[in-house]
């Protein structure tokens, strides 16, 4: 294998694959990555196994084809060190590649191209076209509400629900939700669901861009698969049952407020300062066109912050995770928006205001 290629050409598909790169060593060829010469261009594929990352450049002059793998971190951090639009050789031979440009000089270990795995694929259950930044969007609105390394491993994921005309993810901790909606022409029968690992959301979020550039979406029975111009995504999707959300929604709710976005997350930042490190709680009293808020910690410090709102309706106290409740207010982009509580017991439901299809459900705290 042979052929020359310009730094940035070759740093800039590296750095995109980087995320697939496996890190905690737990087979020496996930640390790698595949480089194939053929017809032309040069493909490079990352793989731990649940997450696979591969991406195309087109080469200029004389190649010789060939396959190989080399240790990913070091390849990225070599090419990293040339100097802009360098021109580097890479030449193949005797279990090492070699880097040359006219200044320097490296020799990198090599591991064969037939050890490298892939990650397996199913036939397509349901295809689709969607815009990125649609796709962007739904990811960025939900992702905060997912579970970290919780025993109910289907939390530590998004649900992705493909409908006859729209698309919906679906992320919860157990202790709050979140949901987005956006049409879609989907290629199904009947409705779809699939959770997507938490690693395999974040990556594609990094991935995804705002622009209008369409991606192609395949659902296999265990895999989901992200294609466009630039690189393929592929991700095993987490075997389990997510909970049935529409069941979690709070319904009913007869005391509706509505608040300035801004204004509520300002006064929330300022009542977490005094709030317990280790629960987080801040109180909600909440009486006609008014919501004090506050909070207090173990040194007996207290804080409360009062703010006006637009309600009028019967008084109401009621606890939450100042956290949670900063997290949906910093996902949420309208200037107002909408709350809804039922009782001091009850979760609450929070939603934007005209800008689209996204509710968010909280859990109260005991205070």
């Amino acid at each position: 294998m042979r052929f020359s290629i310009h730094r940035e050409q070759l740093l800039n598909p590296l750095q995109l694959i980087s995320g697939a790169v496996e890190k905690r060593q737990t087979l020496p060829i996930l640390s790698n990555v595949l480089l194939v010469v053929d017809d032309s261009k040069l493909s490079l594929t990352a793989t731990d196994l649940e997450l696979e990352l591969k991406t195309e450049v087109m080469l200029e002059g004389d190649f010789e084809p060939g396959e190989i793998t080399v240790p990913a971190r070091k390849l990225l951090d070599i090419v990293k060190s040339f100097a802009s639009e360098e021109l580097i050789q890479l030449n193949m031979g005797e279990s090492r590649l070699t880097l040359k440009t006219p200044s320097s000089r490296f020799s990198l270990s090599t591991m064969p191209a037939t050890e490298f795995p892939n990650v397996e694929e199913t036939a397509s259950l349901v295809n689709l076209q969607l815009q990125q930044t649609l796709l962007k969007g739904l990811i960025e609105k939900t992702q905060f509400a997912m579970a970290q390394q919780d025993v109910r491993y289907y939390l530590n994921g998004m649900l992705f629900e493909f409908d006859n005309n729209q698309l919906t993810t679906v992320a919860t901790d157990g202790h709050r939700l979140a949901l987005s909606r956006e049409p879609a022409e989907v290629d199904a029968e009947d409705k779809v669901s699939a959770i997507i690992p938490r690693k395999g959301v974040m990556e594609l979020a990094r991935l995804l861009d705002h622009s209008d550039e369409l991606v192609s979406i395949a659902l296999g029975s265990n895999h989901i698969k992200v294609t466009n111009s630039d690189y393929s995504f592929t991700s095993k999707l987490v075997d389990g049952r997510f909970p049935e959300y529409n069941k979690v929604l709070p319904r009913n709710g007869d005391k509706v407020v509505m608040v300035d976005r801004e204004l509520i997350k300002d006064s929330l930042s300022r009542a977490s300062i005094l709030c317990n490190e280790k629960f987080r709680g801040v109180r909600f009293m909440l009486s006609n066109d008014q919501v004090r808020l506050h909070a207090n910690n173990p040194e007996q410090e207290e804080a409360e912050v009062e703010f006006s709102v637009d309600y009028q309706g019967t008084d109401l106290e009621i606890g939450f995770n100042v956290g949670y409740m900063i997290d949906v207010m910093n996902t949420i982009k309208t200037p107002q928006v909408k709350m809804t509580f039922i009782d001091a017991n009850s979760s609450s439901l929070i939603e934007e205001v005209d800008g689209g299809e996204s509710l968010y459900v909280v859990m109260p705290m005991r205070l």
